[in-house]
């Protein structure tokens, strides 16, 4: 018996491993830059997968491209174009990207629209509701934003980079510049 178990405890564990988050996966940043992962995969909703295009590698290395036009380029216009041209902005990662190019760009509308559509896929999309807390301070509406902060609480933590970054604007007095 316990030579099975050897056998199969690393058998499980390796499945355990390949079945993580595939977009998460898709980086190995730290820290609590905006410039960290998705926080989580998207691509399955209550067991089910949503489509095999979400782990093809293509489909992958054009998101990677998109994220780092996001965060080390600035370049939102170009990185809207990029995950557009996915056709998967039913994607909780996808349509925060975007979202989040969005509001830099100062098209708080557009948005909005694909922050909903982001929570609509993954209601604990841990990201989507801290960027849509800070495009909610932007906006001027200090409740929501504390209400999105709980959430992250309820979902994240208060020690996760996303609560941490969303309180820190809330503590900063209404009308003051955010840096992000």
């Amino acid at each position: 018996m316990r030579i099975l178990s050897t056998l199969v405890m690393p058998g499980l564990l390796a499945v355990t491993l390949a079945a993580a988050p595939v977009l998460s996966s898709a980086y190995a940043a730290a820290g609590d830059s905006p410039s960290s992962p998705p926080s989580s995969d998207s691509s399955t909703k209550k067991g089910k997968k949503k489509s095999s295009s979400v782990s093809d590698p293509k489909f992958l290395a054009a998101y990677r491209t998109a994220y780092a036009a996001i965060y080390d380029k600035h370049d939102y216009t170009g990185a809207i174009d990029q995950l557009k041209s996915l056709r998967r902005d039913d994607v909780a990662d996808v349509a925060n990207l975007i979202g989040y190019s969005y509001r830099k760009l100062g098209d708080y509308q557009s948005s909005k629209v694909y922050y909903e559509l982001a929570l609509k896929d993954d209601p604990n999309h841990v990201r989507t509701w801290q960027y849509y807390g800070l495009w909610q301070l932007e906006q001027g509406n200090r409740e929501q934003a504390q209400y999105h902060l709980g959430k992250i609480a309820s979902l994240a933590g208060t020690g996760s980079s996303e609560y941490r970054s969303l309180a820190e604007a809330l503590d900063k007095p209404t009308g003051a510049t955010l840096v992000y």
